[in-house]
């Protein structure tokens, strides 16, 4: 038997379809595998909009609420635009200037993340890691404490070990 192929809308259509047969809502949740829960937030989306509510829904955010007003994004853009050589923490500065307390001005760190994404942030320099200490060849050790650096000469010297 071939499979039979269905969208959610035509699931759900049948869900609801089925409760307004007067069927009850456990034994419906049951045979379509959802919980009551859900039956219920599927059977109500349809008592209040319709069939337009059995269609598939965007899970993408109505609203960002740490995301910056598109002006100010534009005012830092256009700034880094005009002085190339400011950094984000001068063009923050800046904005605290300029936007006299009417909008709440963001953190360096946010005004450098919208550089980066306009391309405009500069790769900074990172210092050189420093150089480890050289030890010199081991036959050139020294001993240490009276204690010998290579396993040949340890056995010998251990019975004249001199404390440090």
């Amino acid at each position: 038997m071939p499979w039979k192929a269905s969208s959610v809308m035509e699931e759900c259509l049948r869900f609801v379809a089925r409760l307004l047969d007067g069927e009850a809502m456990t034994d419906v949740c049951r045979d379509f595998g959802v919980s009551r829960k859900i039956g219920y937030k599927i059977y109500g989306r349809y008592k209040e909009q319709g069939l337009e509510a059995l269609t598939d829904r965007s899970r993408r955010p109505v609203r960002y609420a740490n995301q910056l007003p598109h002006q100010v994004e534009s005012l830092i853009v256009r700034l880094k635009a005009e002085k190339p050589h400011l950094g984000a923490r001068k063009i923050r500065e800046l904005l605290v200037r300029r936007l006299d307390g009417d909008v709440r001005v963001p953190a360096k760190s946010t005004i450098h993340t919208v550089l980066d994404r306009h391309g405009l942030g500069q790769a900074r320099r990172r210092a050189a890691p420093p150089r480890a200490a050289r030890l010199p060849p081991r036959a050139w050790r020294p001993m240490i404490c009276g204690v010998p650096t290579s396993k040949a000469s340890s056995s010998s010297a251990m019975a004249g070990i001199a404390t440090c």
